[in-house]
């Protein structure tokens, strides 16, 4: 919130508050307020949406005066009953227990003319927005500041907001835009709500937003990266994650590689697969998704799928115009074209068991972008998790009922959370089947160079020796590279290996790596002829996006269970990168 000058004015619901005639209106009614009452008023309004101390507001208000709290809450009893604020239900100041409290209405500035003091109502402001469009004359508060974490050789823009006794990362779905989340009031409140409560991480996924371009939009995996890569720029050990429609996988994906980064999951109308299938027919075919790539080729620029997403507010020419601008700040055509492929080859349904962390599914019982049985078979498939089906026919959060939805995700992350085992992880797991090439020098520098390409790809190194090679990856992709260049370059030491790779749940204690994905990927490296990479469906399923291609080789009984797994070859290899 900018700086007020003595023209300023502050515009909130039905009220206006005149900084160079302190005066406050109701529909241009004055509302009687005391000098300090004022001042405390204004000075909520000036820092909209962020925790003003009790020490704060004695120090500004009242300074070098003694004074106790009461006299700060009495003002604040002024303040709501001029504004006619339910302290239980408030509406535009909130309490934060024993600490402070924080102004929560969406506010805009308008400025009068300079000149001699006159009746606010006849002052005449002119809102500081430009057009006319209601999303950007009554823009909530201004956007946290911005700032960048460096993942890899690309910069992830973040904003934090709030101070709350837990860390929150917001994963909005599809494309995203940090500056423009704030130009629509009801997306300003929402955050503004989940802001009161925790410590709320905001970021734009790369190739969307403020976030860096990049040529080929990215993995999950890389995706995960970035959520890392923020969580160390604001010192954030361990997180609650919020996942929005597709930020539900990506938030799946990481809670069950990084548990011990993970406090909770919340995922609001999300899915598990994005084409149809006949275990999931909710899904759309791929006639249907193609025939929404037409859409975005030839509409985008404009409210592209305003009318699923939000089927409440489609009529309301400002909201399609604010998001249509969202849209177009968050993603090129063509970026918007190769996202929404990529989301159509998410399937996360064999990673869900592999939850472990407190979960709670949210999804409208109407939902026109994603049906309710595909929320309903997220939940069901993840072990202990809570399913709450809400009224409503909107997909995005902050359309509809927020307050219904807000109230659950705060009630849920209120709670007191277990220590999740930290040693059982999902991880992707490299098998490879050392032999020796017939009439080749075997070379003693295979082992190490072995290790050394496992480091570079960012794997853990169980065990590496003459005859085999087992090690694990956070990344499915990562783990396909590497297994790819130990193939390639095995024969250089005289050696051949065939790899096999499987995603799933493992116990890795300290020096260790077992469970079914150690068995199913030394089966599948025991399969692989050598020099070839095979891979179960799981690991294919994780990498949409990644540039890779494979072949199908079929069913095959894999592991100790003997259970039948459709298996790929790895066909074509992108440039080798960690």
């Amino acid at each position: 919130m900018p700086v007020a000058s003595e023209s300023t004015v502050y515009l909130f619901g039905a009220f206006r508050l005149d900084v160079r005639n302190a005066t406050l209106e109701r529909d241009g009614a004055p509302q009687a307020l005391t000098p300090k009452a004022f001042s405390v008023l204004l000075h909520l309004v000036r820092h909209a949406g962020q925790l003003v101390t009790k020490d704060e507001f004695l120090d500004v208000i009242w300074p070098g005066v003694f004074v106790g709290d009461a006299a700060l809450k009495v003002c604040i009893r002024e303040i709501r009953k001029a504004l006619d604020d339910d302290p239980q239900a408030p509406t535009y100041i909130q309490t934060a227990h024993r600490r402070g409290y924080r102004f929560v209405a969406p506010v805009s500035i308008a400025e009068v003319a300079a000149g001699p003091a006159a009746p606010a109502a006849s002052a005449g402001p002119a809102v500081r927005a430009q057009g006319a469009t209601r999303a950007v004359a009554a823009s909530a508060i201004a956007p946290p500041e911005t700032h960048y974490a460096q993942s890899g050789d690309v910069s992830i823009a973040y904003q934090v907001l709030g101070d709350g006794p837990i860390d929150l990362v917001f994963v909005m779905g599809w494309v995203s835009h940090l500056d423009y989340f704030w130009r629509e009031p009801s997306f300003a409140r929402f955050l503004t709500r989940l802001a009161s409560f925790s410590r709320l991480i905001l970021f734009d996924k790369r190739g969307t937003g403020l976030s860096d371009r990049v040529s080929d939009l990215p993995t999950m995996e890389q995706r995960m990266d970035d959520v890392r890569a923020v969580l160390e720029a604001v010192g954030s050990q361990r997180a609650a994650l919020l996942g929005v429609s597709e930020g539900g996988p990506l938030c799946s994906l990481f809670a069950t590689t990084y548990p011990d980064r993970t406090l909770a999951l919340v995922m609001i109308g999300t899915y598990a697969k994005r084409l149809w299938a006949a275990d999931y027919p909710w899904a759309p075919t791929r006639a249907e998704r193609e025939a929404f790539l037409d859409e975005i080729r030839t509409h985008w620029g404009g409210p592209v799928g305003v009318e699923a997403r939000a089927p409440s507010m489609a009529g309301d020419a400002a909201f399609r115009d604010w998001w249509a601008t969202y849209l177009r700040m968050g993603a090129s055509p063509g970026a918007a074209l190769t996202l929404t492929r990529m989301n159509a080859e998410i399937d996360i349904r064999h990673v869900l068991p592999a939850v472990r962390v407190p979960t709670l599914v949210l999804h409208r019982t109407d939902d026109q972008t994603l049906k309710v049985e595909e929320g309903r078979y997220v939940a069901g498939r993840i072990p202990g998790a809570t399913f709450k089906e809400l009224p409503g026919r909107d997909h995005l959060p902050f359309v509809g009922d927020q307050d219904a939805m807000l109230d659950e995700i705060e009630t849920f992350l209120n709670r007191t959370y277990h220590d999740v085992d930290a040693d059982r992880v999902l991880a992707t797991v490299l098998s490879g089947h050392v032999t020796a090439t017939p009439g080749a020098a075997l070379d003693a520098g295979f082992e190490t160079h072995a290790r050394r390409e496992i480091e570079w790809f960012r794997g853990r190194a169980v065990d590496v020796d003459a005859t085999s090679i087992t090690a694990a990856f956070d990344g499915p992709a990562r783990a396909i590279r590497c297994a790819a260049s130990i193939a390639a370059s095995a024969p250089r030491f005289g050696r051949a290996v065939g790899v096999g790779l499987h995603t799933g749940e493992c116990d890795m204690p300290p020096g260790r790596l077992r469970g079914v994905a150690v068995d199913i990927a030394r089966a599948l490296g025991a399969v692989a002829v050598p020099g070839e990479v095979l891979v179960s469906r799981t690991v294919k399923d994780l990498v949409a996006g990644s540039g890779q291609s494979f072949t199908d080789r079929g069913m095959h009984a894999l592991g100790s269970e003997a259970q039948r797994w459709r298996v790929f070859a790895v066909r074509s290899q992108v440039a080798p990168q960690p």
